[in-house]
């Protein structure tokens, strides 16, 4: 059997012509549908102040997929710390934590977006250290003991489901990052696998537990169509909003993001970022790779209509899991 995780960042752009509401209620429903088939994850990422939506507050969505699922594990990847309290992200954690009876994991970036920072009037040379005061915060907080912050005595309660807290990884796309999280004790999530052996030098200097080899970067998105040419037609254009609104932030902040701008539809398809598939392909490509072969559903991406990502997700159900 091979793993799926599902990509759920509710753009919703003015061309899709989809109400917002009909948007999270639709994520809501394909959640409870990837807990249903058995879907590793569902990942969410925040944004802000993006024109089109895109999810500005994580945890609240969290919170209302915990409600909705049983088993799926819910991924926050990643939260920016410096556009968060420390002291609430703490509360509001530990109670998505006990909703989902620990199935959440909560990944810490530094973001990189110069307009999002100058939205909360947050310098962006503060990012390293905000980031770190909110991984060493959420980990003496979900003690539940008092503890010291910013000079004064606090308690965080309830404590979280999970005895210590949620797992809490790092993103990062830099050496710096990578050493941060080895000296934090957590995960470590690259932006690509470049930095993952200063990852894995730091924590074995340390004297943690060698992390082992990286697993692999972002993988491309798979989106499964009894025709594909059709298909590709008519998810394209908002493949190449979300290609292109990804790449200009990112060339804008000079990072790797995983995503890289297109100048049509034919140049994004031939990046290999997307990948439209028959179900026969799929199958025949994941029992060659065996049973740790991973698959990406993001399948409102860009902000495609509920309707046309329901056609995908109906085909993996029906053509796909059954047959591996």
């Amino acid at each position: 059997m091979a793993l799926f995780g599902i990509r759920l960042d509710l753009r919703n752009p003015a061309f899709a012509g989809v109400d917002g509401a009909d948007r999270y209620a639709a994520a809501l429903d394909m959640a409870a549908w990837a807990d249903e088939q058995g879907v590793l994850f569902v990942n969410l990422s925040e944004h802000h102040g993006s024109p089109d939506g895109y999810l500005p507050s994580p945890l609240p969505m969290a919170a209302a997929i915990a409600a909705r699922t049983k088993s799926i594990a819910i991924y926050v990847a990643a939260m920016v710390a410096s556009f968060h309290d420390p002291l609430r992200v703490a509360e509001d954690a530990a109670i998505v934590d006990l909703v989902a009876r620990g199935r959440m994991r909560l990944v810490i970036a530094n973001g990189y977006v110069a307009e999002e920072f100058a939205m909360f009037d947050v310098p962006l040379s503060e990012r390293a250290h905000r980031t770190t005061e909110m991984v060493t915060t959420l980990q003496q907080a979900w003690s539940g003991e008092p503890f010291e912050f910013r000079g004064r005595t606090v308690q965080v309660t309830p404590v979280p489901f999970t005895p210590g807290g949620p797992e809490l990884v790092l993103g990062g796309s830099s050496d710096a990052a990578a050493r941060r999280a080895a000296r934090l004790g957590v995960g470590y999530q690259p932006s690509g696998g470049e930095t993952w052996d200063t990852f894995r030098d730091e924590c074995v200097a340390l004297g943690r537990p060698d992390p082992g080899d990286h697993l692999g970067g972002t993988p491309a998105v798979t989106v499964v169509a009894a025709d594909p040419d059709a298909t590709w037609a008519a998810i394209a254009p908002y493949a190449l909003h979300e290609a292109n609104a990804y790449g200009a932030w990112a060339t804008a902040a000079g990072v790797a993001t995983g995503y890289s701008s297109a100048a049509d539809a034919d140049q994004l398809r031939a990046s290999g970022q997307y990948h439209v598939v028959t179900p026969d392909a799929l199958v025949a490509d994941l029992t060659a790779k065996g049973p740790f072969a991973f698959v990406l559903l993001h399948p409102m991406l860009g902000g495609i209509p509920p309707a046309l990502a329901w056609e995908s997700l109906h085909l993996i159900e029906h053509e796909v899991l059954p047959r591996l």
